[in-house]
């Protein structure tokens, strides 16, 4: 499980070092992908093919799931972790996330998310009072 908020520093070759209690779980390679909210998600790679797998379950037909299929997989890189930690993060991936040298990366369960530090706290301010003042299940049924 990830979790927790890090700050790691993207470098001038675009690599990312990895928060150091994360690197064990993801030594084996990861998957970087276009998030929403103009964020990139890390999967372990056994992670993204269990998402794929799900995303093979939407019929073919349907517009959205075709959207959202070919935006998810046409962005996706796959890494391997070098010896320091770093994964790198393609160019295209960064400017879709408008990430500068400072980065956050924060765990959200089964996998990282990568956001531009500026853009993070500014969500963050946005989403806090919602947060904190949420009365409802978010999931009903489960949470």
């Amino acid at each position: 499980m990830f979790l927790g908020t890090h700050t790691p520093k993207l470098d001038d070759k675009g690599r990312l070092f990895l928060p150091a209690k994360f690197r064990e779980a993801l030594a084996e390679g990861v998957v970087i992908t276009k998030g929403q909210e103009r964020c990139l998600y890390v999967f372990k790679a056994a992670d993204f093919a269990e998402q794929a797998e799900k995303l093979q379950t939407a019929p073919i037909t349907g517009q959205a799931a075709r959207d959202y299929s070919r935006v998810f997989f046409s962005s996706a890189s796959d890494d391997v972790p070098d010896a320091q930690g770093r994964i790198r993060v393609p160019a295209p991936l960064r400017t879709y996330a408008g990430l500068s040298k400072e980065c956050t990366v924060i765990g959200m369960n089964t996998r990282l998310e990568i956001w531009d530090s500026a853009a993070w706290t500014a969500y963050e301010a946005e989403k806090e009072q919602t947060f904190s003042t949420q009365s409802e299940e978010v999931l009903p049924g489960v949470f």
